[in-house]
């Protein structure tokens, strides 16, 4: 008798922990994603891996764009030039997210980041000669959020205010010097 109690309550235990931990499990962002993005001034590679269960470390290489004219030019131009784009990302809102039997594969959510870019002079597209950039550093903290277009499509959009460093002599200007710097993003993906 005393067997057939403890079984009972053995099995009656397992089935309340297992209810409770499986309740308990928070949503997650995903082991590693990558993929594509093309933006108004720009193209992007990257790849996100977990870190935590709410922040992922997103590495990006890429090219970002310019447009410039003036009195100076004799006509409009533009550039491409390369860059290198390390954050930590923190999506907040997962669990909420779930709750409401959102969408968060690919780690579809609201996020806040410290973007940490490089602009380095190793060459330029432009539709002047000679044009060069000087090598540069920027660490803008910013909020975006990321969702999905079915499976594998994506959009994301940020804002931020932060601080770039220009090292001017790298390209034969001057002085070197540091500025405001704001990144501003709207982009659509691939997802591999």
């Amino acid at each position: 008798m005393k067997t057939n109690i403890s079984t009972k309550m053995i099995i009656t235990l397992s089935i309340c922990l297992f209810t409770f931990f499986s309740k308990a499990q928070n949503a997650s962002v995903e082991k590693s994603t990558y993929g594509i993005q093309i933006g108004t001034l720009g193209i992007w590679a990257h790849r996100e891996v977990k870190l935590t269960n709410e922040i992922a470390l997103r590495a990006e290489i890429g090219m970002d764009a310019g447009f410039f004219g003036g009195s100076f030019y004799p006509k409009n131009g533009y550039l491409m030039t390369p860059v290198i784009t390390l954050e930590p990302r923190w999506y907040y809102n997962l669990d909420k997210r779930v709750s409401k039997s959102k969408n968060i594969s690919g780690n579809s959510a609201n996020f806040l980041t410290l973007q940490t870019s490089y602009h380095p002079n190793w060459f330029v597209i432009s539709n002047y000669e000679n044009v060069k950039i000087a090598n540069q550093i920027s660490i803008i903290p910013t909020w975006g959020l990321k969702r999905n277009i079915g499976k594998h499509f994506t959009y994301e959009t940020g804002i931020g205010i932060g601080y770039r460093y220009i090292f001017a002599e790298s390209a034969g200007y001057s002085k070197n010097e540091g500025e405001a710097a704001a990144n501003l993003h709207l982009r659509i993906g691939y997802r591999f």
